[in-house]
C-alpha cells in the first residue's frame, strides 16, 4: 500500500456537466502519478472523517504539477492522508 500524509495546496473546477461538477486538487506531498485512483482522507473541523474518492490523476503540462479529479474538493490548508490503487490494488 502507497501511503502519504499532504496537504491540499489549491482546488480548481474541472467542469461542470447537468449540475455535476468534478473538481482537480493539488496536494503537496502526493505520491500519486499520472492515471492513478485512491482515496483521500482528512478530519472535519467537527472531528467527522472525510473520505474523498480520487477519480484520477493528471499531470500540468507547464508547471508538471500532479492534479487529483474529486467530486468534492476539500479546501485549501487541509492536511489530508492519501491512499494510492494500482489496478484495482492499492499499491
Amino acid at each position: 500500500m502507497n501511503e502519504f500524509a499532504g496537504v491540499v495546496t489549491d482546488i480548481r473546477l474541472e467542469s461542470r456537466v447537468d449540475g455535476t461538477a468534478l473538481w482537480q486538487m493539488a496536494v503537496s506531498g502526493s505520491t500519486f502519478r499520472a492515471g492513478d485512483t485512491g482515496v483521500l482522507e482528512a478530519v472535519a473541523r467537527s472531528g467527522t472523517r472525510l473520505t474523498i474518492p480520487v477519480l484520477g490523476v493528471s499531470a500540468d503540462g507547464e508547471s508538471g504539477e500532479m492534479w487529483h479529479q474529486v467530486e468534492k474538493p476539500l479546501a485549501a490548508g487541509t492536511a489530508v492522508t492519501g491512499r494510492v490503487k494500482e489496478s484495482g490494488l492499492e499499491r
